[in-house]
């Protein structure tokens, strides 16, 4: 087993430049193949999920160019109706990349081709069973080649049709996200007002106001009625912007800017800011509820500890901040008081099961730990952590990222490191850049 072993330390302070936001990055390049027109992504991400879009796309035949490390061109396939891609035949290795698996699950069910869509052994316990129900809703024919409700997939072209249909709100909000980016291929098809009707709780909401964001960057507008009702006006299909930036990741943001909270700062992260995109952003404003010390620029956020009492816990509904919300997780074995983390289910659904995970882990650390359905609660332990825990990753990149700042308060060995990859390949080098003993 490879492992990291991170020194005690006290202090943060320093600049950090974020890596690309993967939610931003995988998006993009879907919406920049289905585009009319050619589009040069500026700031991707370059990381295990990224490189997964990235190959299934070009085995699908849309031409894309590599113009330097971070930035490439996408020549779109827009413009035909029915949509094809290029290659109407493919078996598609999708790793545990969710943000590729759920919007390309979407768009080869309206493809008219025959797909194959698998992952790592993680990704095939993970549920995809409410899109495909949704999907077969317009027609799509799509078998199961395991378990039923769980990849891998085997999409054929289906009878498509552009009748409204239904998907549960409170399993994935990726769900809504693959059906919404495919929703101008039926609308297109067939020249009519296409409506998602969500049951239930929308969970992860930012994530579906980021995707509607970007579609509109594409030239496409969908209209909501709140969060149950989703509707795209006829005669709308994806147009090129000629050129687009991705954002620097606010999930991502959360582990140095807690760092600059605990640590006493500064730490200032770059590539977000006023207007960004991203729901993670507002982890920031958690972070001042518990007392930190924070500025905001128009690309950059700045963290510190507060000027007196250390943090406070908090009791927080993490709806807004589904993935920031792990990294309070962990900052709250520096906060005076009991902190709850609430509704958080989709953290069952993820890379791993982090509901269970973290209390596992958070545990070796010394703190009493309540795990309930949806919710998380923490109280730090009287004095120091537990020192030397060995923290186990469960092949979840922020698993490892969160647990990194347990170090504020003892030595800690993070086992699997390189699962940081996903997202984030040099983390632990931008962390130990930043922090002293």
């Amino acid at each position: 087993m490879s492992f990291i072993d991170l020194p005690a330390v006290k202090t943060a302070q320093g600049t950090v430049r974020l890596p690309g936001s993967k939610s931003i990055s995988n998006r993009i390049l879907l919406l920049a193949a289905l585009a009319d027109g050619a589009t040069v992504i500026r700031d991707l991400l370059i990381s295990d999920d990224t490189a997964r879009m990235l190959e299934a796309l070009e085995a699908l035949g849309v031409p894309i160019a590599q113009i330097n490390e971070n930035c490439y061109r996408v020549q779109g396939i827009g413009g035909k109706l029915p949509l094809r891609f290029p290659i109407s035949e493919a078996s598609l290795f999708l790793g545990n990349a969710g943000t590729a698996f759920r919007p390309l699950t979407a768009v080869l069910a309206l493809a008219q081709g025959y797909y194959k869509l698998s992952g790592v052994p993680r990704m095939h316990e993970r549920p995809i069973g409410d899109l495909v129900s949704a999907l077969r809703q317009w027609g799509a024919d799509i078998t199961y080649l395991g378990n039923e409700g769980f990849p891998p997939l085997q999409i054929k072209p289906g009878r498509i049709h552009g009748e409204e249909i239904t998907v549960r709100g409170d399993v994935s909000s990726q769900f809504l996200t693959g059906l919404l980016m495919a929703l101008p291929l039926s609308a297109m098809r067939f020249n009519h007002t296409s409506t998602i009707t969500v049951v239930g709780e929308l969970i992860s909401r930012p994530y579906i106001e980021l995707t509607i964001a970007l579609m509109a960057r594409f030239g496409v507008q969908v209209e909501r009625e709140e969060w149950h009702r989703f509707t795209m006006r006829s005669s709308q299909r994806y147009l090129s912007p000629g050129e687009i930036f991705v954002e620097g990741d606010a999930s991502s943001a959360s582990y140095f800017l807690a760092a600059g909270a605990i640590g006493a700062g500064p730490v200032r992260v770059e590539g977000i800011g006023h207007g960004s995109l991203q729901g993670d952003v507002r982890f920031a404003e958690v972070l001042e509820e518990m007392g930190a010390r924070i500025s905001v620029g128009n690309n950059w956020i700045e963290a510190s500890a507060p000027a007196s009492g250390g943090l406070r816990a908090v009791d927080l509904d993490c709806n807004h901040i589904p993935d920031a919300a792990m990294t309070l997780a962990v900052a709250a074995l520096f906060a005076v008081g009991t902190t709850t983390l609430r509704n958080i289910a989709s953290w069952r659904v993820k890379e791993t099961d982090r509901l269970a995970a973290m209390a596992k882990e958070l545990r070796k650390l010394g703190a009493v730990v309540e795990e309930g359905a949806n919710f998380l609660r923490i109280t730090p332990p009287t004095g120091r952590l537990t020192g030397d825990a060995a923290i186990d990753t469960y092949d979840d990149h922020r698993m490892a990222m969160c647990f990194s700042l347990a170090s504020f308060g003892a030595p800690v060995r993070i086992n699997e490191p390189d699962c940081v990859a996903k997202t984030f390949p040099d983390y632990f080098e931008k962390f130990a850049a930043i922090v002293s003993p």
